[in-house]
């Protein structure tokens, strides 16, 4: 069938997004990168440094006040550019341990992801599990090992822990020259090209290269003769018994290509981006509930993955960040909301760079759209055109941490729960109660303890609330899917307590695994539950 010029249009706009977030384990430089790429791409003059002290700015994307106190993201941003015809959008994700939440969130919004490595510091924790989630995606992973500028692992160690920790196979694109902080550049293998880095200004604006072919007389003499001859027998090591270049396995995410760099000094910062958008892809068809929804399929649709309230504190605002799946988002329309199961008209939608938004007439699939939020997006909503369609909620993940939260002056109260709903709907927190306690008791419940310090600060700062807060014991939360009898009347340790979350569903917090088990065997039909469906309802604020 022929495409009509609207059709054609939305094609052709569909091929050249990419959407992608960046993974890491806190301090491996994501942020960095992120506004390195942004450098390379256009969109900024000069780049922050996150903790630098020879440089004056903070990063683009850290733009909560906490963030730039503390030199760490806290929460995700939405950074978009153009670069040589595409259309990027980086969803520059919290890479504190504590939030790992809300970049679970975020990644339900990604085609691609963009897996950070330190070099000294190989596979950590937290990467491991954000790696997880893509893995469940089956979404393409591009490895980018950072810090080459600093001593760090044999960069064959790397590749066999990528497969050890992980379970994936790897294949570098290129190769570092010098790796015991005495870094030279990369070897390009598909071009068969050395690049040679100088350093800069810390890597503030674009860094000097040249470039020789592997077979140049002068490369011996440029690089040395020893770093020569490593890299000649490292070359033959990797075509004898490294894994092919296969971008089928790539896009499938069997096999993760890996790129060597620095992006605090912009060292392998372009070569990555260049061949980063050529391997991954564009938007891909997503399932709901009346199956498969193609992004060049005529109808709109989208969904909510981000609530945040008050990003530039002149202006009490609160957006709700939708990633466009299919059709043409067009300024003004009318959808279908699932949350209130209404028609709702868009009007004064975002696009982001990092706090700073403009309005924006028309997005695409891949596209981050930011909607005013009256009060009535809720984090997984379903946006659509025509007749209704859903696609999959985004769940609640069980709290590890708890505190028991009121304001220090009770004539802030309204403020203090006011406060507390936003952050709960924006999934900064999880708020529980425990029935037969007067309703000045309010527990918060939050995935890293890192976040007590965010929901403080933010109440201060953004509502004007100081609040007391009393450490609890606990450290599980499960949903009681099935109960054999009302929930106080089971058989529970004494340590365990009954309680309700914000949607009123029972649940049962926890001290240990061992109260967990203890609950299961002692009450024959209880069903507990880690996560949950998001629901709208809040009978706590």
């Amino acid at each position: 069938m022929e495409l009509s010029p609207d059709n054609a249009t939305l094609k052709s706009e569909v091929e050249r997004r990419r959407t992608f977030a960046i993974i890491s384990h806190p301090d491996a430089g994501k942020t960095t990168l992120t506004e390195k790429l942004q450098l390379y791409g256009g969109a900024i003059r000069q780049a922050g440094s996150v903790k630098a002290r020879k440089a004056a700015r903070h990063a683009t994307s850290d733009w909560m006040e906490i963030e730039k106190q503390r030199g760490i993201s806290v929460t995700s941003s939405v950074m978009q550019f153009d670069f040589e015809g595409f259309r990027i959008n980086i969803l520059d994700t919290p890479g504190h341990q504590d939030f790992s939440e809300d970049t679970y969130r975020t990644l339900v919004a990604a085609d691609s992801a963009v897996m950070l490595i330190d070099c000294a510091r190989g596979v950590e924790e937290q990467t491991i599990k954000l790696f997880k989630v893509c893995r469940l995606r089956s979404i393409p992973i591009f490895t980018f090992v950072n810090k080459l500028d600093r001593a760090g692992k044999d960069p064959f160690e790397l590749m066999e822990e990528l497969e050890r920790v992980l379970g994936i196979r790897s294949c570098p694109v290129n190769w570092p020259i010098g790796v015991h902080g005495d870094f030279k550049g990369v070897y390009h293998r598909d071009t068969r090209r050395v690049t040679l880095y100088r350093s800069g200004d810390h890597g503030q604006r674009q860094v000097e290269a040249v470039s020789i072919e592997l077979d140049d007389p002068a490369l011996p003499g440029a690089l040395g003769r020893e770093y020569y001859e490593k890299l000649i027998e490292d070359i033959e090591l990797l075509d004898v018994a490294g894994d092919p270049f296969d971008l089928e396995m790539i896009l499938s995410g069997q096999l993760t290509p890996m790129f060597f760099g620095s992006a605090s000094n912009n060292f392998g910062v372009e070569p990555f981006l260049h061949r980063f958008l050529r391997y991954t892809k564009s938007p891909a068809a997503r399932e709901s509930d009346a199956g498969f929804i193609r992004p060049t399929d005529e109808k709109f649709t989208g969904f909510i993955f981000k609530i945040q309230a008050n990003m530039n504190p002149a202006h009490r605002d609160r957006l709700a960040f939708m990633r466009v799946c299919s059709g043409v988002f067009v300024k003004g329309m009318t959808a279908w909301l699932s949350g209130s199961n209404a028609q709702i008209r868009l009007a004064q939608p975002q696009q982001f760079m990092a706090q700073e938004h403009a309005g924006l007439d028309v997005a695409y699939p891949g596209d981050i759209v930011g909607l005013f939020d009256p009060g009535v997006f809720r984090l997984g909503d379903t946006l659509c055109a025509g007749e209704p369609v859903r696609y999959a909620g985004i769940p609640l993940f069980a709290p590890e941490f708890f505190s028991r939260v009121g304001p220090m002056d009770s004539m802030k109260r309204k403020q203090f729960m006011k406060g507390v709903a936003q952050l709960s709907q924006e999934g900064a927190i999880q708020t529980f109660k425990r029935p037969g306690i007067g309703r000045e008791e309010m527990i918060a419940g939050v995935v890293g303890v890192l976040q007590m310090d965010v929901l403080e600060y933010r109440l201060k700062s953004e509502y004007g609330v100081d609040i007391a807060r009393e450490s609890l014991p606990y450290r599980f939360v499960r949903w009681a899917r099935s109960v054999p009898k009302p929930v106080d009347k089971l058989r529970l340790t004494s340590t365990s307590t009954p309680a309700i979350d914000r949607s009123g569903r029972d649940v049962i917090l926890f001290e240990n695994d061992w109260s967990i088990r203890l609950a299961m065997e002692n009450n024959l039909g209880l069903e507990l539950a880690e996560t949950a469906v998001r629901l709208e309802a809040d009978v706590l604020t």
